[in-house]
């Protein structure tokens, strides 16, 4: 069976029972039919209040393009930990349209650990991207507009930032023409990028509270005057009504897993191109649920799990009490070309890495039907060399039965007192955050700036930006900006091609490498097999 099949073969509880099973009063959730809510703003303020659980952090090793079961496995030890006797709520972002008709499919776990009804998750949930998307185009309206009717803001426009955003992946809008036409305003060029690129998505995401994403979404900025100062979504007056299409999309959405356990689906952030991790509202209401939070961080540790735990970490003012590292036979064998015993090299990377910042981590061996018993051991052995320790799982196949013995050493190792360091300090200069980054989380010399990065570097330590936190847009394939570069490679620079400052979201994006923030479809996309049949069931979904 597919994903699809178990999902719509699955008995799913009313929403209700699902908000009881969480310890919700009636008034802190709205139900959005027979499966699905927001949590209200009552429930908001009480869970975020008392935030007492136990945070763990799931990343992973460096991905094959068919992914790892990174967010399967965090669903999988969710289920475990609830099997085994503790309360668990699983803690996930909330899917792109542009994976699912793309070539990645949906985001909603796999095989028996899924986060349901998945259809209607991977398919304009609840209205957040939407919103997301239609507030982030009000700003590009608003701002021509502004440009239109006399500039009053005096906005260059060879200097306009602001892109458009749609949640679909089309390579044909990374680079377009607008204003064309009599009265249609300067011609000049833009483009666009998906909405889990938005800037919006990743203010959203980070906020705390609605005051706290009003406030990020005044600072956005738009563009740069003549003078090269700064136009924000304040001054074209855009601030006020983008915050009243998203009041609703803040609020985290409440489902369940295929065992019937409350999840919360909340966010949407590429891990890639973006901080990659569920939002700081849902991850902190899921800490006053329950005794423990199970949240994933998009690709590897050198990407969603980097920014978790140098961006997002600090701001949600908790630190996570274990590291599990999603491991799999088949990327490792990927990663050293065919051979597993070379591509172990990569795990090895990625432990050093985690290890780097304190808390217990725990190797997650997400095993295959075909994987062989002498390969697993391979790994968990390779694993142990560095004082982890490793177990393996079998999330699809087994749900939380088949994590039980991950989510009782997790239980564990959660017990063990840990501190916490960062790679970097924020305070830090710009140069220097990416040099730490380079040297302790991919494994490089140096860094080597674009002259067009260069310029931007300048203006950002002439604005004062400089101390905010570094977002690393690069390949998920490589532990270095070149994708082909597998396993644990040395010896390289990483190479910034761009600066870009997002005020709103408040960190400052680095993009290196080919990176794309918007993505394009395969030969054959995912879309290519999705349809409705003759009773209007949707099948090809993945």
């Amino acid at each position: 069976m597919n994903n699809l099949d178990i999902a719509q073969s699955a008995k799913l509880l009313p929403i209700n029972e699902i908000a009881k099973r969480a310890g919700l009063a009636e008034e802190e959730y709205e139900p959005l039919g027979r499966y699905k809510a927001k949590l209200t703003n009552e429930g908001i303020s009480r869970l975020t209040t008392a935030d007492t659980g136990k945070l763990i952090l799931v990343t992973a090793i460096s991905p094959t393009p068919a992914g790892e079961g990174k967010t399967t496995t965090s669903i999988g030890l969710a289920d475990g930990l609830n099997t085994v006797g503790s309360t668990a709520v699983a803690a996930i972002r909330e899917p792109s349209l542009g994976p699912v008709f793309g070539i990645k499919g949906g985001a909603c776990g796999g095989g028996y650990s899924q986060i349901l009804p998945m259809e209607e998750i991977n398919l304009f949930f609840n209205g957040d991207f939407p919103a997301i998307t239609t507030a982030h185009n009000l700003l590009s309206a608003m701002a021509d507009s502004s440009i239109h009717f006399g500039n009053p803001h005096g906005i260059d426009t060879t200097k306009i930032w602001w892109p458009r955003t749609m949640d679909m992946v089309d390579r044909s809008l990374r680079e377009i023409v607008v204003g064309l036409g009599d009265g249609n305003g300067p011609v000049r060029s833009g483009g666009f990028v998906i909405t889990a690129a938005s800037e919006i998505m990743a203010a959203l995401g980070l906020a705390r509270s609605l005051e706290d994403l009003v406030s990020r979404l005044k600072r956005i900025i738009v563009g740069l005057r003549r003078d090269g100062t700064p136009v924000t979504a304040e001054d074209v007056s855009a601030a006020g009504p983008m915050s009243v299409l998203l009041k609703d999309a803040l609020r985290p959405n409440l489902v369940q897993t295929m065992a019937g356990h409350p999840a919360l689906v909340h966010g949407g952030p590429f891990g890639n191109i973006a901080h990659g991790c569920s939002s700081i509202l849902g991850t902190k209401c899921g800490l006053g649920m329950a005794d423990f939070v199970v949240t994933e961080a998009g690709f590897g540790s050198d990407l969603g799990g980097e920014k978790f735990l140098n961006i997002l970490s600090p701001q949600l003012g908790k630190l996570p009490d274990a590291i599990v590292l999603v491991a799999t036979v088949r990327a490792l064998t990927h990663s050293g070309n065919g051979d597993l015993q070379h591509g172990l090299a990569n795990l090895g990377a990625h432990i050093k890495h985690v290890m780097q910042y304190g808390p217990p981590v725990v190797v997650a061996i997400n095993r295959f039907a075909h994987d062989t018993d002498r390969d697993v051991e391979t790994v968990r052995a390779y694993a142990e060399v560095f004082g982890c320790k490793a177990v393996a799982c079998d999330p699809w196949g087994g749900g939380g039965e088949g994590c039980t013995d991950l989510a009782e050493l997790v239980r564990d190792e959660t017990s063990k007192e840990s501190t916490f360091e960062t790679i970097y300090q924020w305070s830090d200069s710009i140069p220097h955050k990416l040099e730490k980054l380079c040297q302790r989380v991919y494994g490089g010399i140096g860094v080597q700036f674009s002259k067009a990065a260069k310029r931007r570097l300048d203006w950002i330590e002439k604005h004062g930006d400089s101390e905010l936190p570094v977002c690393v847009a690069k390949t998920q394939y490589s532990l270095s900006d070149d994708a082909s570069l597998l396993g644990a490679p040395s010896g390289f620079d990483l190479n910034v091609r761009d600066l870009e400052v997002r005020a709103g979201a408040g960190f400052i994006v680095a993009v290196c490498g080919d990176v794309m923030l918007m993505p394009g479809m395969g030969k054959v996309p995912a879309a290519a097999n999705i349809f409705l049949d003759e009773n209007g069931v949707i099948q090809g979904l993945r």
